[in-house]
């Protein structure tokens, strides 16, 4: 075996070029690669004198621990991958061929180090079974000619090439049918009023969901006051998590629903809800406020309950629909879109809500009607934003006093320009 030694270091280091340290890096690199293959070679031998009658260790693995001051889980890789690249011989003294004989090749020349050569050797166990031996030579020799050059993600390549090459009709299906895929939702409210969500999806089911949030997770671009958006990342995935509920609850096939956003019970007086004082039952779930309810209601079916002083129904009206589907279809084509300033929002993630509320006795039509996002439609009903049609037929936004001083009228241009 030829002698290694590591490049000479100049005295003062920091005055390399970067050349030179390039150098050295690479060269050093290559030192060390070779020294591990030489190292390989003596631990083949090891393995097959046996490391119990040279040394009294019951494994190549344990003697190299003991030696190298390696755990066993280290040490243990180390022997395996020696074994795997160097030829060894059974105790009839008959000589085992090593199971990546290219490899070893580019090993022994300090090209390729342990990651690749682990990376290769498994890519071989996956190989078919009934691969011919000569195939399985050629494979191999391909993956050690591109293991110099190629990192992990080509070598992953190459092995889906070479598993197409080999085995093109893939591997016989162990299930004559596929087992049903894994997933489970938890859903419970707790006392405080919140609802607690927990589940387990498979891999394909937690992909798909994860896509879905984070395209509806996007940060709300800067408005024209300079005011980012604010929301941790868990906030924002909350968010996008009750937008999506809102498609699904809208589809026109969805069972129970029939494309309406929301089945609301009030179980208050007409009067109560005008206030927004008391409370109401969304679909026998739970309690909401009256104010949550006035914004429920914008976009929804109302069904009044009656109820007589000790809780118990004494009337039951007829649903009504307030925001028909044509309508629905011109305030998409008229808006484009959240109607609030700056909002990017497609009208698909939109309420329709009434400028004068229905409880005021107003009317359900396009001039009382607005596109607002779920984010924008709550800053409406709770906050000191103001909406409004101008003479033109269009909504304009008030800002309040603290926004600007003027409280000027503005208009969302993002959708028609």
């Amino acid at each position: 075996m030829s002698e290694t030694f590591l490049p000479e270091l100049p005295q003062e280091l920091w005055r390399a070029g970067k050349l030179e340290l390039a150098h050295g890096v690479q060269q050093s690199l290559q030192v060390i690669r070779m020294a591990t293959a030489g190292l390989g070679r003596f631990l083949a031998e090891v393995e097959s004198r046996g490391a119990k009658d040279l040394f009294g260790h019951g494994s190549t693995a344990s003697r190299l621990a003991e030696m190298a001051g390696l755990s066993r889980a280290e040490a243990g890789a180390v022997a395996k991958r020696a074994v795997a690249l160097n030829p060894t011989r059974a105790l009839d003294g008959t000589e085992v061929p090593p199971v990546a004989p290219a490899t070893a090749t580019v090993a022994a020349e300090g090209l390729v180090g342990d990651e690749r050569i682990d990376q290769i050797l498994d890519i071989l166990k996956r190989l078919p079974a009934d691969t011919s031996v000569e195939d399985r030579a050629s494979a191999e020799k391909i993956l050690a000619d591109l293991a110099p050059t190629a990192g992990p993600r080509e070598l992953v390549e190459a092995e889906a090439k070479l598993l197409g090459w080999l085995n093109p009709d893939g591997n016989e299906p162990k299930d004559p049918d596929p087992k049903e895929p894994r997933r489970e939702v938890t859903l419970e409210r707790r006392r405080d009023g919140f609802w607690k969500l927990t589940g387990l999806l498979d891999d394909e089911t937690g992909a798909r969901t994860a896509a879905a949030l984070e395209a509806y997770a996007q940060p709300r671009p800067v408005d024209e006051f300079g005011q980012a958006d604010l929301r941790m990342k868990c906030e924002r995935r909350g968010d996008a998590w009750a937008e999506l509920l809102d498609l699904a609850i809208a589809c026109p096939d969805q069972p129970g629903t029939s494309g309406y956003r929301t089945l609301v019970h009030v179980t208050i007086s007409l009067e109560e809800l005008k206030s927004g004082l008391g409370t109401a039952c969304l679909d026998f779930v739970g309690t909401m406020t009256a104010r949550e309810a006035r914004l429920a209601a914008c976009d929804c079916l109302i069904l009044p309950v009656v109820m007589s002083t000790a809780g118990e129904p004494l009337d039951v009206g007829r649903l009504r629909r307030f925001v028909t589907p044509g309508q629905r279809r011109a305030l998409n084509i008229r808006d484009g879109g959240c109607t609030f300033p700056g909002c990017h929002r497609k009208p698909k993630n939109c309420h329709a809500h009434h400028i004068e509320h229905w409880v005021d006795g107003r009317p359900t039509d396009l001039r009382n009607l607005v596109l607002l996002c779920g984010f924008h439609h709550r800053l409406i009903h709770h906050g000191d934003w103001q909406v409004r049609m101008a003479a033109d037929g269009l909504p304009e936004f008030i800002p309040p006093q603290y926004r600007d001083p003027l409280r000027k009228p503005r208009r969302n241009t993002l959708h028609h320009r």
